[in-house]
């Protein structure tokens, strides 16, 4: 389930209430046999950067999920004012230390920020809960608000890019590395909103190699 948002570092009422959110996430998940929720590391300008804090925060979500049976997959966001990049949600995650804790890593934000996908090596592959695939026209993006407009509005699928070839090396390097879990598409396009939706589904099926689907 994708996905909740501006959850950690927060004190007070802003806490509680992103908290209340989160059980309303997790019942969701439960009820709809959702067995991952995917949590992207807050934008929001309340939110403190303090390790400890988002380590308690992650910590208190993924023991909340453990009775329904639901793993906890954090994101680091680029434009993220707590964690930016994969590497950095890894360590929040070994910190946590919660065996229904890992990472999602999105190929979009490696391609967009220009991180090596070999980079991928610094992490264990257990640790690794989701690998969602995109790309994107443009060739370059040069800030972090470029990139969370592109993110949201302007992604495309693998192969229909101006980046095949680096997120063919990040899926080979995964691989490499011993993941074996699962692909998503988050494929967020303003023009993919207009068209029917069985076309859009088709034409994702389309893309998935057989013994993936």
């Amino acid at each position: 389930l994708e996905a909740l948002r501006d959850f950690e570092g927060l004190e007070g009422q802003l806490h509680a209430y992103k908290l209340d959110v989160a059980k309303s996430m997790l019942e969701i998940c439960g009820a709809i046999g959702a067995r991952l929720l995917l949590v992207e590391a807050s934008t929001s300008a309340h939110a403190d950067a303090g390790i400890d804090l988002i380590v308690r925060d992650l910590r208190k979500l993924s023991l909340l999920a453990v009775p329904l049976g639901i793993r906890i997959a954090f994101k680091g966001l680029s434009w993220s004012r707590t964690v930016k990049d994969f590497a950095a949600a890894g360590d929040i995650v070994f910190r946590a230390n919660c065996p229904n804790l890992g990472i999602a890593i999105d190929a979009f934000d490696i391609i967009a920020a220009g991180v090596p996908p070999e980079d991928v090596e610094g992490i264990d592959p257990d640790q690794i809960f989701l690998v969602q695939l995109s790309d994107f026209i443009g060739q370059e993006i040069r800030t972090a608000e470029e990139q969370a407009t592109a993110a949201r509005h302007f992604r495309v699928f693998p192969g229909e890019g101006a980046h095949s070839e680096q997120v063919a090396r990040l899926v080979v390097k995964l691989e490499e590395i011993g993941y074996l879990g699962d692909y998503s598409f988050d494929v967020y396009n303003g023009d993919y909103l207009q068209m029917p939706p069985e076309v859009i589904a088709a034409h994702c099926v389309a893309l998935v190699p057989q013994g993936r689907r």
